[in-house]
């Protein structure tokens, strides 16, 4: 891996195998209550200029549990609220820490600081990308299905970061990818262009959910509205009513069909309480991933 997450599509395959071998690794000796502090004596700056519950909770138990420390900073913590410019804050904290993850609005804002940080900068999420969720998704398809190989994958709902993520995961690894967005909130236009060239499987970006979810190995949804759009919610409910994963859907995937999420998720809009609470879906297993993969990534960066 290079010295920094920032996205997938730096990533090549043995990153990938590299990665589940070592996850696999660090799950069992959790579960085993074995010690493995491989990263004793490292800490960890958190830079969170948004709220969170599973990369705030997971990253901080992660670097306790591989011996480390981490550090939680919010922008009214730092002098970058107060006008330090990055270059400055990445260079000074080079010096005190041993890795950095923000998780922020802007993709350009994490790219910065890791162009100007000699430590390992890790994107815990922007408005464009979210590495380090589509990941863990990744390993728990790994974990349920034996194998991502050949799957379908269709996802419903907002052209958001999960989707731009998993247009570029399509773009690496043999998995088809089937996405059901209504027009005008497609994934970004850059990576879905470069993701449908270099895709082994196929990318197509539908308007049918219905078409999307055809014989899907995986059904993936999140919000329809993310952290700054609040004030769109009540418009994106009409345009979005037809894009939910409930029973119909399903019945259009596979029988042994796996239901995923990424959280949090609003019962009753992209997903209905039924099928997020029922046999298929596997959204509790997701989001403990994200701890296992998480500090598998800690430990190869570190």
């Amino acid at each position: 891996m290079k010295k920094d997450l920032l996205n997938i599509s730096d990533l090549e395959v043995p990153d990938f195998d590299t990665l589940w071998q070592k996850t696999r690794r660090l799950k069992k000796s959790l579960k085993d209550g074995k010690p493995h502090g491989s990263l004793q004596g490292k800490t960890l700056g958190m830079i969170f200029d948004k709220s969170s519950t599973r990369t705030r909770i997971s990253f901080e138990v992660g670097m306790y549990q591989l011996g480390g420390i981490a550090l939680f900073l919010t922008s009214r913590d730092t002098q970058i609220g107060r006008g330090e410019t990055i270059a400055d804050s990445a260079q000074m904290m080079s010096r005190y820490l041993n890795g950095i993850m923000i998780r922020t609005y802007s993709q350009k804002s994490v790219e910065d600081f890791a162009r100007f940080a000699t430590i390992p900068v890790i994107n815990g999420l922007t408005d464009l990308l979210h590495p380090c969720q589509i990941l863990s998704d990744l390993f728990t398809i790994r974990e349920k299905k034996g194998s991502y190989d050949k799957l379908k994958i269709a996802y419903i709902g907002d052209g958001n970061n999960i989707a731009n993520t998993w247009i570029e995961a399509a773009a690496k690894l043999p998995i088809q990818l089937a996405l059901a967005c209504p027009a005008g909130y497609d994934p970004d236009r850059k990576i879905l262009e470069k993701g449908k060239k270099e895709a082994r499987e196929g990318i197509t970006l539908l308007r049918d959910p219905l078409k999307a979810a055809k014989d899907a190995d995986i059904l993936y949804t999140d919000v329809w509205t993310s952290m700054g759009q609040e004030s769109e919610s009540e418009k994106r409910k009409k345009i979005f009513k037809n894009y939910q994963i409930n029973q119909r859907l399903l019945k259009e995937a596979k029988k042994d069909a796996m239901v995923m999420h990424c959280l949090p998720a609003h019962r009753g809009e992209e997903i209905s309480s039924d099928v997020i609470d029922g046999p298929q879906s596997v959204v509790i297993d997701q989001a403990e991933n994200r701890l296992h993969v998480q500090k598998a990534i800690l430990e190869i960066l570190i």
